[in-house]
């Protein structure tokens, strides 16, 4: 009888190892360490003010996973203040403490650190991650999440030439801190009375020509596809992005694919993020990309008009002629119809 225990006590413990294997086997562990702090020399629009970065970039780095994969960040804050940082749109199941939000998570203390550890389980999709208390998302902190299919799944359109993470937000050029205690003591009305003084795309100010400022560029083959993964990082203002000449096919957004749409501009609201495919089917030139918002009386020159370019391999032509013109921003019902013409596929 005793033989007969020990045996089936191995019997068990096999059974539990080959679980835990096969578990694991559909996910690898990544691990990243990271370093929050303060840069005062980044300048997005011109204007000496704290920019929060992480291991010195702004935007953030990317976290490249899929589905399965565990995601291990040590998260070391040298801010100056207490930080929290939650990755949006990630399911956090039976461990809501690693979500990053005030009342799951206990902030961490300047000059500690916490590893952050979840599991992308059962999911695809465009993600994105953000400080989460302080008004710190104002200053930065933010970047690009990316959940691919496994190998076995496949995708519902043809593999694209390459992928590029796109990240508009409307920008401050006030100290966070400072616009942080003029909410609270209410001398401003954030997205009702007053708003923000520019648009970034991956935190570059707006393209002009001539200009030697840093802007956000995509190089493009004549003839290929390119899947654009397009996130709104920003705290108060709606856009509306087009890229000149261009049609964009959407076919995901957050997590599911959805039924493929052809569209000439696309409503991207505070927090959303979705999937378009590009063609480079127009002659080699550049071309504007464009993200203006929603329901503010705006000029095409404004600050607030985020602008980018599509770079053509070989181009000899820089971007020319007016910005690609959008629906009215005060247009809601353009909203609501394109908002309820997006209808979800499968996530897996």
């Amino acid at each position: 009888m005793a033989s007969l225990g020990f045996f089936m006590r191995g019997v068990i413990t096999c059974i539990a190892v080959v679980v835990l294997f096969v578990n694991r086997a559909n996910g690898i562990d990544i691990f990243l360490e990271w370093n929050v702090a303060i840069d005062t020399t980044i300048n997005p629009v011109s204007v000496n003010q704290p920019v929060i970065t992480i291991n010195g970039m702004f935007p953030g780095p990317l976290i490249n996973a899929t589905t399965n994969d565990f995601v291990h960040v040590n998260v070391f804050n040298n801010l100056d203040e207490p930080l929290l940082i939650t990755w949006n749109g990630i399911q956090q199941r039976l461990n809501s403490w690693q979500d990053g939000v005030s009342g799951t998570n206990c902030p961490i203390k300047p000059g500690n650190n916490w590893t952050y550890v979840f599991q992308t389980k059962d999911q695809i999709g465009s993600f994105f991650y953000f400080p989460s208390i302080n008004f710190q998302k104002a200053a930065g902190g933010f970047g690009p999440i990316r959940v691919n299919n496994r190998i076995v799944i496949n995708i519902p359109f043809p593999k694209p030439e390459a992928e590029f993470d796109l990240l508009i937000g409307d920008w401050f050029s006030t100290d966070y801190k400072v616009v942080r205690r003029m909410v609270k003591d209410k001398s401003m009305s954030l997205g009702v009375g007053d708003v923000p003084d520019a648009s970034l795309m991956n935190g570059k100010a707006p393209y002009t020509p001539g200009t030697s400022k840093p802007y956000q560029s995509f190089t493009v083959l004549q003839g290929k596809t390119y899947r654009f993964r397009i996130s709104n990082v920003g705290n108060a203002l709606s856009y509306n992005f087009r890229i000149q000449n261009h049609k964009m096919l959407l076919v995901e957004t957050e997590g599911s694919y959805t039924n493929q749409i052809t569209l000439d501009s696309l409503d991207i609201h505070v927090g959303q993020s979705y999937s378009v495919l590009v063609t480079a089917d127009q002659d080699p030139a550049d071309y504007y990309l464009v993200a203006s918002p929603k329901l503010v009386n705006i000029s095409d020159g404004s600050n607030l008009v985020a602008t980018g370019v599509l770079s053509y391999a070989n181009s000899g032509l820089p971007a020319s002629g007016p910005l690609p013109s959008g629906p009215d921003p005060f247009d809601v019902k353009f909203s609501v119809n394109q908002a309820e013409s997006i209808r979800q596929v499968h996530s897996l």
